[in-house]
């Protein structure tokens, strides 16, 4: 059994109430408030701090955006990123296709402020980059690049090269589809297409790119593009070569490290080592079914940026927790 924590008296509990006032409130600093008071800074800082502790002071965010940001900036922190936006926990309780919308909308918000005249922007198809097309209203001129085939079997509206123009109308920018599959045959096909004039000019602008939006897949029935364009035969001679993540066609292991399956060579999409050269990678993955494959890309540094939900972000803290950083 635990022992009461002792309360402070009047004069104590009115000195801190007092000094947490002048930090917080009107801003004074802890050296000035130090001089008031003729006591240290450091002490100061253990009122300030005890204050905490014992309740007096509850520090609380009222942001204009569902966001969480107590585990948003734990989740940076642990994976080293730049930014990290988590859906608060009362927006994550939503069925998927609610979830993914409001997921699309925080990274639409995003993309939306961080976007620059001068930017290329290369987009990976994935339903959540479609949902963030459909909420982005307005962005600066900017050229639109397509990182990825369509994905056979789709709705059209649905498709990568509709997604890329919704963007694209909404920036003014031009539009720079890739009108071929996303998974071929074979090397040679893919050759013949990639030189095709124009799906080589959208290519030519994938050195270009300043930022990118993709999509986290993990390797598993509907939580991939490229898994769900394979053979079972395929999936799993590429599972037994141990992919558990993918973004923009590229496989990924769990410790991050980019797969070699031959893959690459029956795929439409931005080669690996330009996916990583761009500056601004934003991922968005989210539910926990996916915590290990977005683990997994998180370890591969190509990402700055995360946006994910409530159920996802804890459980990446405890896989990060299981396995730290290097």
């Amino acid at each position: 059994m635990s022992t009461p924590r002792p309360r402070s008296g009047l004069i104590d509990t009115m000195t801190a109430a007092s000094i947490a006032h002048r930090f917080y409130v009107a801003g004074s600093s802890k050296l000035e408030i130090a001089e008031e008071f003729g006591i240290s800074r450091f002490k100061v800082a253990r009122i300030l701090a005890s204050a905490q502790e014992n309740g007096l002071i509850r520090i609380s965010f009222e942001l204009p955006f569902p966001v969480d940001v107590e585990q948003s900036e734990r989740l940076r922190t642990a994976y080293g990123l730049r930014r990290v936006l988590v859906l608060n926990r009362a927006q994550s309780k939503a069925e998927r296709p609610e979830l993914r919308r409001r997921v699309g909308v925080l990274a639409a918000q995003l993309l939306s402020e961080i976007t620059v005249p001068g930017d290329v922007i290369g987009l990976s198809w994935a339903r959540s980059v479609n949902a963030m097309a459909e909420a982005i209203r307005s962005l600066p001129k900017c050229p639109i690049v397509q990182l990825c085939g369509v994905q056979a079997g789709m709705d059209m509206r649905d498709r990568s090269v509709e997604t890329v123009g919704r963007v694209a109308a909404a920036s003014g920018g031009d539009s720079y589809p890739i009108y071929g599959p996303l998974v071929l045959p074979d090397r040679r096909t893919t050759e013949i297409l990639r030189n095709q004039p124009g799906i080589a000019e959208t290519f030519e602008q994938f050195q270009h790119l300043t930022k990118a939006v993709v999509s986290i897949g993990a390797w598993q029935a509907n939580e991939s593009t490229v898994y769900d364009a394979l053979s079972p035969a395929e999936r799993e001679s590429i599972r037994q070569r141990g992919a558990a993540a993918e973004i923009a066609a590229r496989l990924f292991d769990a410790d991050g490290n980019a797969l070699s399956t031959g893959l690459a060579h029956h795929v439409l999409a931005i080669p690996h080592e330009q996916l990583r050269a761009v500056p601004e990678v934003i991922a968005v993955g989210y539910t926990t079914p996916k915590a290990r494959a977005i683990d997994a890309v998180l370890r591969s540094g190509i990402v700055n940026t995360l946006i994910t939900d409530a159920e996802a972000a804890d459980r990446l803290v405890e896989l990060v927790a299981e396995r730290p950083l290097q």
